[in-house]
């Protein structure tokens, strides 16, 4: 297991790399003969690698941060001001309907009846997860820490929901795919120890054969995000967690190189903006024309999209993500001095 002298797991960076660049990759570009849908399944796969990992850290936080306070102030600063950014600029050049705006601004336009930007529908993804922020918040504040033991009864409960419903391998509704979250959760509970500790033999047995796992939860976890996968398309949440887990406690050498290699973690640095922007790009100029026409741009739409949000990271969330610690620390503290005071 390697950490940054940050604390932050070094490998995960690596995921979160992968992840975006899976997404992109499905939406920029063509993954071998259009038979195959690879596209089709590169970005369900990214997703869920993505939603791991955000489920995970969040829980984690959780584990050893008590301040709602703190959580809700750091989540929002983190997403919602180039979020909102993008979807005043897309509203602006995009024409919907007034009832649109709402959902959009609100992080509720996944929710039935679904009114996603025509411009910018990947940020349905942004809904599910300040819907779960909110949703794990009360839970939290209303039951302090212990509530996050109910993550793997209520992850359970969501997957048997989409069996029940069978629901389509790609469904955007946040009952019927946050368990792609609350799996990363139950992730981070293990993790922890939180949920008891593996018998000596089994550590020695995943140990030795690591890679060998690694390699083979990489290739279910395609499966299980490819729309010819059938009923494979339930347990994703799980795979997905599982091959993090994996590479977080027994990662492999080579594996563990790869995912902490500076390209990787250069993308992750920058993966939030590389998300929210690209999709709009396709809608201009860039990715306007005919099929060689569209091809032939895509380089230089690519590097629009890592330029801006090169800019993005550095220049404009970055600034936001520090407004939101200052806030952050200035309102715990005057809690906490409340607290002082009272108990006095």
């Amino acid at each position: 297991m390697s950490a940054t002298p940050q604390g932050r797991l070094a490998v995960l960076d690596g995921w979160r790399g992968i992840s975006i660049l899976l997404v992109l990759a499905a939406h920029l570009l063509p993954l071998g003969p259009k038979a195959w849908r690879l596209n089709d399944a590169a970005g369900p796969m990214g997703m869920a690698l993505f939603f791991t990992l955000s489920g995970f850290l969040i829980t984690r936080f959780l584990l050893h941060n008590a301040s709602i306070t703190d959580f809700l102030i750091r989540r929002f600063f983190r997403i919602v001001p180039l979020a909102w950014l993008v979807t005043a600029i897309v509203l602006l050049f995009t024409a919907v309907p007034a009832g649109y705006v709402l959902p959009n601004v609100l992080f509720y336009a996944n929710l039935p009846p679904q009114q996603l930007l025509p411009t910018a529908p990947h940020l349905w993804s942004l809904g599910v997860e300040m819907q779960f922020y909110v949703g794990i918040a009360l839970l939290v504040g209303l039951a302090g820490r212990r509530a996050l033991y109910l993550l793997p009864l209520l992850c359970l409960a969501v997957t048997g929901h989409r069996v029940i419903e069978d629901a389509p391998f790609d469904d955007i509704v946040t009952w019927r795919r946050v368990d792609e979250i609350l799996a990363g959760g139950v992730l981070a509970l293990a993790f922890e120890g939180r949920l008891g500790r593996l018998p000596a033999r089994a550590q020695q047995l995943l140990d030795g054969n690591a890679l060998v796992l690694v390699c083979l939860l990489t290739l279910l976890l395609a499966i299980c995000s490819h729309p010819a996968g059938g009923f494979m398309k339930f347990p994703r949440p799980y795979v997905a967690a599982a091959l993090v887990g994996m590479t977080l406690a027994f990662a492999p050498p080579v594996v563990a190189r790869w995912l902490t290699t500076p390209v990787l973690s250069y993308v992750a640095a920058i993966s939030f903006a590389l998300y929210v922007i690209h999709l709009p790009l396709v809608f201009t100029w860039l990715g306007e024309g005919d099929k060689l026409a569209r091809y032939l741009k895509r380089p230089l739409l690519l590097a629009v999209t890592f330029g801006l949000a090169h800019l993005s990271t550095f220049q404009f969330e970055r600034r936001f993500i520090a407004a939101g610690k200052r806030l952050s620390k200035v309102l715990v503290g005057r809690a906490a001095a409340g607290h002082v005071s009272a108990d006095t």
